[in-house]
């Protein structure tokens, strides 16, 4: 790289922290502010009346997850039918229904925050589909991250109580105070930007060649910047934030990305306000912001390296990386948007040098806590330091505890149990997809366009994508088949609803306990040495679990 590329980088990355840096506060106060207040908005009472809730009541966990999971249902169901229908909806573009297999697929993963894609957008789903259905998903799917995160702090927050909050006007609150009016006010900049809204549809042009081209249109700015703010990710156009109309300039890309880390990053001040600790929020930044950086300058280095025959012949790893941004504008963005849930990309995963590209694959596999999705990066984070407690509890021989709450047998079994899904899913969809004759045969014939060792690496990365709601992809990998559609599907399901019923479970036994006070044999939980054990354990448990899988998929392909 040139030193005006390394500049324009440095100075990319520079801009993102600073902003990062200057929202954490207030942001992170407002979410606070937010979630505790027990004033209602004259709109928030209106929707509790439409919706028969009294927002003075609690909810036990088990009130607050059949909540979670009976919205989620009826969302599903009710993206699934608009996309069924969506031959004779107004403004479908002339584009017919969607199938069965894939209109599940789509339904489940916008519920789930995942926004997988195993279509084209711009050539599927006309604009009813993209804003009554997918648009809408991106905001109530994250508000329901937010919520169950909200609901665990409470739970480390309060003292015997039976309840952890009321989850409809958690979820309400999350989009009339924080998503929508932050939403709005992106969309806008995204507009100014040379981001594309209007309802244009296809529009043909003669090329400077003489042939003629459709372009598309649509109402992108204002799903870019709930997709980004809600780290939903999936794009109006195929090629996603390296499209011109979704990310035109490099202040835009500075922008998207900062969009995308502000809330998961702000969530940590927000923990440590509620708890009545700010040093815990620090804390969990710290920790945060450690493997964020790590692996921020891994696949920064290992891209500019260019390792492999041909990016060594060629000068340099450029196949899929935006040229307008350079390797560390493309590198930035990769590692930001799989440390966290969001799965919006602006260079192609798939065409990253094999150890490069496997980088990506490991954010995810740490269950992207660093800082993660809306919600849900900081509810991993601190399962991992209620495990963290319990090991540093065995070490000291002392009983583990956690802001005043005794980690025993009930919430370990409960956080090793959360701990323990993903990996099932992404290894058994992975292993199942290669084991079952049939099914390889499908796979290695239509979905598959790099066979061998690659080729494991694409599928290893889709479980992992569905599995941790991702998202993202290998570009390589055709997904729109029966079986993966299915699967991912599942897949995404499972990897988003069983851990946050055991979150919501945590939470429930944390809030049922009385806080216990400190004495000179309780680990303090906001010191280096504790930041420095809690990203071990993360690390650790994440190595221990995948390596075996990573030896024979990108890690094989690099040491070739």
């Amino acid at each position: 790289m040139d030193a005006a590329t390394i500049g324009l980088g440095i100075l990319q990355a520079a801009t993102v922290l600073l902003a990062l840096a200057l929202l954490y506060r207030p942001l992170g106060d407002w979410i606070a502010r937010t979630y505790t207040t027990d004033r209602d908005w004259r709109v928030e009472r209106g929707v509790y009346r439409m919706l028969g809730v009294d927002p003075a009541s609690e909810q036990t966990w088990q009130s607050y997850a059949r909540g979670v999971l009976t919205f989620s249902l009826v969302g599903v169901l009710f993206v699934y039918a608009l996309q069924r229908l969506q031959g004779i909806l107004p403004v479908s573009l002339g584009l017919p229904a969607v199938p069965e297999g894939l209109a599940f697929n789509t339904a489940v993963s916008f519920v789930t925050n995942t926004n997988w894609q195993s279509y084209s957008p711009e050539l599927t789903l006309g604009y009813t589909v993209q804003l009554a259905g997918l648009a809408v998903q991106n905001f109530v799917s994250a508000a329901v991250g937010i919520a169950v995160a909200v609901a665990l702090v409470r739970g480390f927050a309060r003292r015997g109580s039976a309840t952890i909050g009321n989850f409809w006007v958690d979820l309400v609150r999350g989009i009339t105070r924080l998503l929508l009016p932050l939403a709005v006010v992106s969309a806008v900049a995204l507009v100014a930007g040379g981001v594309v809204q209007n309802f244009a549809g296809f529009t043909d042009v003669t090329t400077i060649t003489g042939g003629t081209q459709s372009i598309p249109g649509g109402p992108v700015a204002s799903q870019e910047a709930i997709k980004l703010l809600g780290t939903n990710g999936g794009g109006f156009f195929n090629a996603n934030s390296a499209h011109p109309f979704e990310n035109p300039t490099p202040w835009t890309n500075v922008l998207e990305i900062l969009l995308l880390l502000a809330i998961p990053v702000a969530m940590p001040r927000a923990f440590g306000r509620m708890v009545g600790d700010n040093r815990q929020g620090y804390a969990i930044l710290a920790v945060m912001a450690t493997i964020a950086v790590a692996s921020l300058t891994a696949v920064t280095w290992l891209e500019s390296l260019g390792l492999g025959s041909a990016p060594q012949l060629a000068g340099g790893a450029m196949e899929g990386k935006e040229q307008r941004y350079g390797i560390l504008g493309s590198t930035l963005f990769a590692g930001a948007t799989t440390l966290t849930s969001t799965g919006a990309v602006n260079s192609m995963h798939d065409s990253y040098t094999a150890l490069g590209g496997m980088i990506p694959i490991v954010n995810m596999m740490l269950g992207e806590i660093a800082p993660g999705g809306v919600g849900s990066g900081l509810y991993g984070m601190l399962v991992l330091a209620v495990i963290a407690v319990f090991v540093g509890g065995l070490l000291i021989g002392r009983t583990p505890e956690y802001l005043g709450k005794k980690v025993g047998p009930t919430q370990i079994k409960l956080a090793s149990l959360y701990i323990l899904v993903t990996p099932v899913l992404v290894l058994a969809g992975t292993a199942l997809s290669f084991g079952i004759p049939a099914i390889r045969a499908d796979v290695e014939a239509t979905s598959i366009w790099n066979p061998g060792v690659h080729g494991l690496g694409e599928v290893l990365y889709a479980f992992t994508s569905a599995s941790n709601n991702n998202g993202s992809a290998f570009a390589g990998l055709t997904a729109n088949t029966p079986w993966l559609n299915t699967a991912l599907g599942v897949a995404m399901l499972l990897g988003r609803f069983i851990p946050i019923v055991l979150v919501l479970a945590l939470a429930g036994s944390l809030a049922a306990q009385t806080t216990r006070l400190a004495t000179t044999g309780t680990l303090p939980t906001h010191r280096p040495q504790f930041v420095g054990l809690l990203a071990v354990v993360a690390v650790v448990i994440t190595a221990l679990t995948y390596f075996p899988v990573l030896t024979l998929g990108p890690l094989a392909e690099g040491l070739v």
